[in-house]
């Protein structure tokens, strides 16, 4: 289940937990509705030698993080636009299976304000949410063997954007030329769970 709400603790319990990590914790990892924690076992016992085990070590750090944040202020979360030239081999289709025409997807589909609800798939990939019905496609039924770096997909109620070349089956309908992975800079992803996404109409 897609649920904003849950999400958006999922996103402010990821932040806390970059910004307070513990001893032995590795990386935390955020989904829809799940946020996966990373820890070092030997690094966590030898920081707390009289716990019973580690996870209840971890457990009880998450659990104490759950109760900062109901006393914490929660921050905007970030606006990124994301320049898209709608040339998509498949925007016909998706015209055509939505029985609308070109202008009313693209218009469609940038009136919204999308949410990255995690980052998955791909280094770089952002699953937004919050995508208009009357545009919702379905996937392929064969995915492509090469999807461009930069191609911007439909795939049911989703819309996301591939960071780099690799197979998919997502219904493609434009592309942006803005790099969403980068291994050279300091954050190597453009977009991060939580932050909000508008696509904006630009021309070839």
């Amino acid at each position: 289940m897609i649920d904003i709400g849950i999400n958006t603790l999922i996103a402010q319990l990821f932040d806390y937990c970059n910004s307070h990590s513990f001893k032995g914790f590795v990386e935390a990892v955020p989904a829809y509705a799940s946020l996966t924690v990373f820890y070092d076992i030997l690094q966590v016992r030898d920081a707390h030698p009289k716990s019973s085990t580690a996870f209840a070590i971890a457990e009880n750090y998450l659990i104490e993080s759950l109760k900062n944040l109901a006393l914490s202020e929660s921050k905007e979360p970030a606006l990124i636009e994301i320049p898209v030239v709608y040339d998509g081999e498949d925007i016909v289709f998706v015209a055509e299976h939505t029985q609308l025409s070109i202008e009313e997807v693209i218009k469609i589909h940038t009136q919204a304000t999308y949410r990255v609800y995690m980052m998955g798939f791909l280094p770089g990939f952002a699953y937004l949410g919050g995508m208009d019905e009357r545009i919702a496609t379905p996937r392929k039924s064969t995915p492509r063997t090469k999807v461009p770096a930069g191609s911007v997909g439909i795939a049911g109620k989703q819309t996301g954007i591939y960071p780099l070349e690799s197979p998919g089956g997502w219904q493609l309908i434009g592309t942006t030329s803005l790099p969403l992975f980068n291994m050279d800079s300091p954050n190597s992803t453009l977009l991060k769970a939580g932050d909000l996404v508008r696509f904006v109409q630009v021309e070839k």
